[in-house]
């Protein structure tokens, strides 16, 4: 099993990232497990304080139930990921169903934040994006996907996501291998994390491709 770490800033393309790495390798190889999902259940605040809450500082996140997750995988084992909702702050009821791949893909702004985590990653990878087309996307998405109207959606840009980028997730370049700029536009970049995934699954023999 070779298990990849993707981060990068939010807005910054590590969707598009994750998913031409997936489109690339052999059908049902892959298995993507989303920090988002593992954020703390915090359905029971107030809407206030749910305003309040900074999903971009690592303490938001429920980072042993992650950790044990991707030993149960490495174990061969299914999992039951969490389904995270950033409209009520809360989890559901609902689980889905993770089964162990010959790739697990980790995604998530804050994944090389944890040294626990680093030591599981086989391929460390850091998105890079220029901070106002961040900007750009970070508006766009909470308007579209997280109920933030424009202003509340700059606010909370300013308050959270542009300092706890610069304090913990830009210093993590520091550990990726490899660092992607321009996201999911740069195709050679991806091109070549795809061949060196198939090389080093070869290499292990659990490519088949």
């Amino acid at each position: 099993m070779l298990i990849i770490g993707i981060a990068g800033g939010s807005g910054s393309g590590k969707t598009t990232v994750v998913n031409k790495i997936v489109n690339a390798l052999p059908k049902d190889s892959v298995a993507v497990i989303s920090q988002d999902s593992y954020y703390f259940d915090n359905g029971e605040l107030s809407l206030e304080e749910k305003l309040k809450i900074n999903f971009d500082h690592p303490n938001s996140i429920e980072w042993p139930l992650l950790i044990d997750h991707l030993h149960q995988l490495q174990q061969g084992q299914s999992i039951e990921m969490p389904i995270y909702s950033y409209v009520n702050c809360a989890r559901a009821i609902e689980t889905q169903a993770v089964n162990p791949k010959r790739v697990i893909i980790v995604e998530g702004i804050l994944i090389l934040t944890s040294p626990k985590i680093r030591k599981l990653l086989n391929v460390k990878l850091f998105v890079s994006t220029d901070s106002d087309e961040r900007l750009m996307r970070i508006i766009r998405r909470d308007i579209q996907e997280r109920g933030r109207n424009y202003n509340d959606a700059l606010q909370h840009y300013a308050a959270f996501v542009k300092p706890m980028h610069q304090q913990f997730i830009e210093p993590t370049k520091l550990f990726a291998d490899v660092i992607i700029p321009q996201g999911g536009e740069n195709k050679v970049a991806i091109e070549m994390v795809v061949s060196r995934i198939k090389l080093n699954l070869d290499q292990n023999n659990i490519y088949d491709g």
